[in-house]
């Protein structure tokens, strides 16, 4: 059985998060390598990782991952969780979501306080500006730069002191979790890649309160998205404390999202593996 990890040009073979999959994956006797996205594969199984210039090539992205029946997560849900509004419909399912406006032509709804402009087609990070209670002036300029629509959120100041949960599921089932240091502060600064800013990450053990919601998220995303858990080979839920202290979703990453493998025990690239047979067989 052969499997492709799809990247980009820029990261031949990732950015080294992944690097214990290929080993755990041969144990089980599934043969894996890499390749950048963008040329049709002949794998039994074909699964996004660090895709991360799609942004600038969105239409071939879709286009590409369209052609692959084997893709995982599939095209479906790729179309559905590039475009950043899918926070809006997951509020509308009763998910608790860091409150989110999408963003148009002429739009002047602020929030109050500090808030967030943010691409609806975004990774890395990259676009997203952190602005300054009332500098309507700023956000609008950043907003006609990036082109609407866009997404606009209150920027929720308890991530800058305890950073945000990022809880991975493989297969539907919840793996393992890691946090991640505020990423919008001033010393923010890129990777060389240019593709993502740098992160400051480590393990965790989640709350109940945090399972519960990501639990919640997982059971939302399959059924806004017609599937089953199990058919969503990997999904990150990224969760920040609200002023209350309750934990709001701020991204469900379904499409290329590091999945936290060198901050988490070393069993969780054997859960991957033993997902990626699931799948397999599924096939």
């Amino acid at each position: 059985m052969k499997v492709l990890f799809a990247t980009c040009d820029t990261l031949p073979s990732g950015d080294g998060d992944d690097d214990a999959l290929v080993d755990a994956l041969a144990d089980v006797g599934v043969q894996a390598s890499w390749t950048a996205w963008g040329t049709p594969t002949s794998a039994d199984l074909v699964v996004l990782r660090s895709t991360w210039d799609y942004t600038e090539r969105l239409p071939e992205f879709l286009a590409w991952c369209d052609a692959e029946p084997a893709l995982v997560n599939p095209a479906s849900v790729v179309r559905w969780n590039t475009d950043k509004t899918y926070l809006v419909e997951l509020a509308r399912h009763g998910v608790p979501v860091v409150p989110t406006a999408v963003a148009g032509p002429g739009f002047t709804d602020w929030p109050d306080g500090e808030f967030v402009v943010k691409p609806t087609v975004g990774a890395g990070s990259r676009g997203a500006l952190r602005v300054a209670a009332g500098d309507h002036e700023t956000a609008a300029a950043h907003l006609d730069a990036l082109g609407a629509p866009a997404l606009v959120q209150p920027y929720q100041s308890h991530v800058d002191s305890v950073g945000e949960t990022a809880m991975v599921f493989l297969g539907g089932q919840y793996s393992h979790a890691f946090t991640k240091g505020a990423m919008l502060t001033p010393d923010a600064e890129f990777d060389e890649s240019g593709l993502y800013i740098v992160e400051r990450l480590s393990g965790a053990a989640p709350s109940p309160a945090q399972r519960r919601v990501a639990e919640d998220v997982m059971d939302a995303a399959a059924a806004l998205t017609g599937l089953r858990r199990d058919d969503l080979l990997y999904s990150r839920v990224d969760l920040i404390p609200g002023a209350d202290g309750a934990p709001l979703l701020l991204e469900l990453e379904l499409v290329e999202p590091s999945l936290g493998f060198r901050q988490t025990h070393a069993t969780a690239p054997l859960r991957f593996a033993s997902a990626v047979r699931a799948a397999l067989a599924r096939r």
